[in-house]
């Protein structure tokens, strides 16, 4: 639905007179039909507006140039493969401490 379309106000509605007959319905009842219509007139006016507000920041929100960031490397990664590493010096470099070691002997 686009707001073209739309012929009637909330103002047009609480203003409407309907011609008075013998036979004609309950003014009462039909003031209250339109007072509810009325309501509902506004509180669908409100979420359109809302919406074309929260429209408009996605669009910006999408058309501003993005940043590229750094992926975040948990510090328990950075743990383990501190960890590996140390291990790995500790072999490569316990076996030459134990050969020179035994060399000297």
């Amino acid at each position: 639905m686009t707001i073209s379309r739309i012929q009637l106000t909330e103002t047009d509605i609480l203003e409407k007179d309907f011609k008075k007959s013998m036979r004609g319905y309950n003014e009462e009842d039909v003031d209250e039909f339109l007072d509810i219509i009325i309501k509902d007139y506004e509180a669908f006016t409100q979420e359109i507006t809302r919406l074309k507000q929260e429209n408009e920041r996605f669009r910006k929100s999408v058309e501003q140039p993005k940043t590229r960031k750094q992926p975040v490397v948990p510090a328990q990664a950075n743990y383990d493969v501190l960890k590996r590493l140390s291990n790995l010096e500790k072999e490569v470099f316990g076996h030459k401490l134990n050969e020179m070691a035994s060399e000297d002997e």
